[in-house]
């Protein structure tokens, strides 16, 4: 995947974990918040991961 695309990508699950957010906070059911704040959670963190080999260029 191009650096680009991959870009594209990231940002797609950032927007994802932000509506996901906005939507725990609108909620009122604490378990509906709970699951939706922690997919979010997840969603960001992978979008934070570089790609390719666990986030590493380095040889093992």
């Amino acid at each position: 995947m191009s650096v680009a695309g991959e870009t594209g990508r990231a940002d797609q699950m950032r927007e994802k974990a932000r509506h996901m957010t906005d939507a725990a906070e609108r909620t009122n059911d604490p378990e509906q918040r709970r699951r939706l704040q922690e997919k979010a959670r997840k969603l960001q963190e992978q979008s934070e991961r570089p790609a390719g080999r666990g986030g590493s260029d380095l040889p093992v």
